[in-house]
């Protein structure tokens, strides 16, 4: 079953539809689509994964005009080069990703810079925001439809930054990761090297880490969230769930959602009225 839940009402407003196609360590990647425009930010799985969940929501490779990596680790980044060549869509990364990922600037990737705004077509435009993560350049991305209106997909940080939260502020939609559970974390069975990088500032956002950011930025207009990149290791979605509704749950009438290893599941909207409906569809 896959459950769509959008904003109902008028449709006279330029509309952004938020798809996760799956996340967590083993892949990710998320679609986004206007009315104009279908880009692919990460695309982590391999290419015939990445079909095969498009075609479940009847998109065909063919009609995504981008490809969007937010670093070069290849649980973001695994099918990238090979999808934007193979559906002829245009591939974006910052320079460093590309030249990691032994890509030519120019010829076959489009590099943006820090804080770039990308327009991609009137109803679509992506700005990358850099985050602290280890041996990698990684970026956040905001994405703004044509009336202002604006989704974060945030993953792959040990801590947020000041320029993050200022871009996060007013976000209708927010996908951000909530990878473990601390206390999993440290009494399991990583070496101390490696649990210190997960839960260092380059690593990864905790439950806790990821509900303080959410109860500092939580407004009324904050439509849905969805956690993801969970670990399978040191996380739960009960878990993830239950220590952030303890922070947001007097503040937040939206819908909460937790992206799996195994999607798409679900599909949020924005640009139409601020009521939430959810509908299944087999």
């Amino acid at each position: 079953m896959f459950q769509v839940v959008y904003p109902f009402g008028s449709t006279d407003c330029m509309s952004l539809e938020i798809t996760h196609l799956g996340s967590g360590s083993r892949g990710n990647s998320i679609l986004l689509q206007s009315d104009e425009s279908k880009i692919l930010i990460d695309c982590g799985f391999s290419l015939r994964q990445i079909e095969s969940r498009l075609a479940k929501i009847n998109v065909s490779g063919d009609e995504i005009d981008g490809v969007f990596v937010s670093h070069h680790h290849g649980d973001h980044s695994k099918s990238a080069v090979r999808a934007s060549k193979k559906w002829g869509a245009r591939l974006y990364s910052n320079l460093e990703t590309a030249i990691k990922l032994g890509i030519r600037p120019i010829e076959e990737v489009r590099t943006f810079s820090d804080l770039e705004r990308i327009q991609l077509s009137s109803d679509l435009s992506i700005l990358p925001v850099p985050v602290p993560h280890d041996d990698a350049e990684n970026v956040a991305f905001i994405a703004s439809n044509g009336d202002g209106r604006r989704a974060a997909i945030v993953t792959d940080l040990g801590e947020p930054t000041v320029e993050l939260m200022k871009h996060l502020h007013g976000c209708e939609h927010i996908s951000i990761e909530s990878n473990y559970d601390l206390g999993r974390l440290m009494s399991g069975p990583y070496p101390p090297a490696l649990k210190r990088r997960i839960s260092g500032r380059g690593g990864h956002l905790s439950n806790e880490q990821t509900a303080d950011i959410l109860s500092e930025i939580c407004h009324p207009n904050l439509s849905s969230i969805v956690l993801c990149h969970l670990s399978e290791k040191n996380n739960a979605p009960h878990l993830a769930e239950s220590e952030v509704l303890m922070e947001i749950e007097e503040k937040f009438n939206g819908d909460l959602s937790i992206s799996l290893q195994d999607g798409p599941e679900f599909s949020h909207w924005l640009g139409q009225e601020d009521s939430i409906s959810v509908r299944n569809i087999v």
